[in-house]
């Protein structure tokens, strides 16, 4: 089944492998382990909406609005006018308090993606947020909740999430890709010949749309991340 509408990722790559972007209102859960470039992957998104004059929300519980600036500008992304101009919102919740962090998501998260229009959010990163809770239960419900929340703002969303260490293809709790729309999974693999390390991505899933199943190499440049939709890993 294919879906009407497509949000571009901003990557020439993964969207040819997605034939054409992400589907509408999707929730997409960028997992991956430590420098594998989640982040960066979720930044490159919103700068292509922001390109695309679409207000755009970055929601965080590592970093404040300065570190996601530099984190951005190391790759040339200046979103300072952006932050002006109203066209990018910061929203920072703090892990340390499970309960207020709740009780914001409830209440003000919605009112902040609707009221700024958002057509395109990143959550970043949804493994400290499901950290918050010791319960396997709450730790589904809050998320499940996070996801109906966003769904429910007609915004196209990404969660980036860690791997588990002895399981590099499901999230640290196991969660997130049973409740999202879609998975895409970054790898770092060391390469047999020489130690080098070799990225790949591979779409996991993707409802409601067809998308290639194949393992791509990519590269995180001075520019974001290239995909190399035409090579094949080795």
């Amino acid at each position: 089944m294919q879906a009407t509408g497509r949000v571009k990722t901003g990557i020439d790559g993964l969207d040819e492998m997605l034939q054409g972007g992400l589907p509408e209102n999707h929730i997409v859960v960028v997992m991956g382990s430590f420098g594998t470039g989640k982040t960066t992957l979720g930044l490159q998104f919103l700068m292509e909406g922001l390109r695309k004059d679409e207000p755009c929300i970055f929601i965080s519980l590592e970093e404040d609005k300065e570190s996601v600036a530099r984190n951005a500008s190391a790759f040339g992304w200046d979103i300072s006018g952006a932050l002006e101009k109203k066209k990018l919102g910061l929203f920072k919740l703090e892990p340390s308090d499970a309960k207020t962090t709740i009780t914001r998501i409830k209440s003000e998260l919605p009112k902040f993606v609707k009221g700024f229009g958002a057509k395109r959010v990143v959550v970043d990163s949804v493994s400290l947020l499901n950290m918050l809770f010791a319960d396997e239960n709450e730790k589904r419900a809050n998320l499940f909740n996070l996801c109906q929340l966003l769904r429910s703002t007609g915004a196209t969303t990404m969660l980036t999430a860690e791997v588990k260490d002895e399981n590099p293809r499901s999230s640290r709790d196991g969660l997130a890709e049973y409740t999202a729309d879609g998975v895409i999974l970054l790898q770092s693999d060391e390469s047999k010949e020489g130690g080098e390390v070799q990225l790949t991505i591979r779409i996991l899933k993707m409802r409601r749309t067809g998308h290639s199943r194949r393992v791509k190499p990519y590269s995180i440049t001075d520019k974001g991340i290239t995909v190399h939709a035409g090579a094949d890993v080795f």
